[in-house]
């Protein structure tokens, strides 16, 4: 699963503009092999779009992103959304269909599917329309699709923000898994509870601007950026003297 060669993900003075709106400004940012990354910042920061961009599904209007010192973006990589995208059809063909497009066949294909699909707990389901299944169970799907195509690198937006506490909770385990089966993890969060328990690294971003990369422990005691302060004094209550 893992491909340092497609390491370091490198961007450099990206900007992502939509008509007269600056989605993202002169973004400098390196992803390493192995890191779990949470993107965080306030809504409207950008935190989708610089997934979305370093994922290959928006194009910079100016500035480069290279995976190991190439500007071809490799295929080792896969993306599961806030609202996850199910196909009309079974559970595991969801995920046979995307192992499919990734040139898997016969029965590796299947064998594939099948492991991925028990490793999110989900087997028993497996013959089940997709779209019939909760919110926390179509998530759980996503990340098996993405798991069977073992990914590098695994771009996760607003993975939990959605569900409840125990498919929340539930998702964050399986995320886990994926990152200890070999791949590197960026994620966006409003979840700063899961940010602290999961990153090794934060990626602050406000008004299209990085203003922060850290390790996570120092983000969340000695932010470096305004930004970051006022954003964690507005968010998290043991910041401002209250009771956690």
């Amino acid at each position: 699963m893992a491909d340092p060669g497609m390491f370091p993900l490198s961007a450099r003075h990206v900007a992502v503009r939509f008509h007269d709106n600056a989605a993202l400004r002169e973004v400098n940012l390196d992803i390493e092999a192995g890191s779990r990354v949470a993107v965080l910042g306030p809504n409207g920061a950008g935190k989708s779009v610089l997934l979305r961009t370093l994922h290959g599904l928006v194009a910079p209007t100016s500035g480069t992103i290279t995976w190991g010192g190439h500007a071809a973006r490799p295929r080792s990589q896969a993306m599961v959304f806030q609202r996850p995208v199910v196909l009309r059809r079974s559970a595991i063909a969801n995920i046979e269909y995307a192992l499919a497009v990734n040139g898997a066949v016969g029965g590796e294909r299947k064998r594939r599917a099948q492991r991925a699909i028990e490793r999110v707990g989900l087997a028993h389901l497996a013959t089940r329309q997709a779209r019939v299944l909760s919110g926390g169970e179509q998530q759980r799907i996503a990340l098996a699709r993405a798991w069977a195509l073992e990914p590098a690198l695994l771009f996760l937006d607003e993975p939990t923000s959605s569900l409840d506490p125990a498919a929340a909770s539930e998702v964050e385990r399986i995320v886990g898994q994926i990152h200890a089966a070999g791949s590197t993890i960026v994620m966006t969060t409003h979840n700063l509870g899961l940010a602290r328990r999961f990153a090794d690294r934060i990626v602050f971003l406000d008004a299209g601007r990085v203003t922060e990369v850290t390790a996570a422990d120092i983000f969340f005691t000695r932010p470096a950026s305004p930004e970051a302060a006022r954003f964690l004094e507005g968010e998290l209550p043991w910041h401002t003297g209250s009771p956690a």
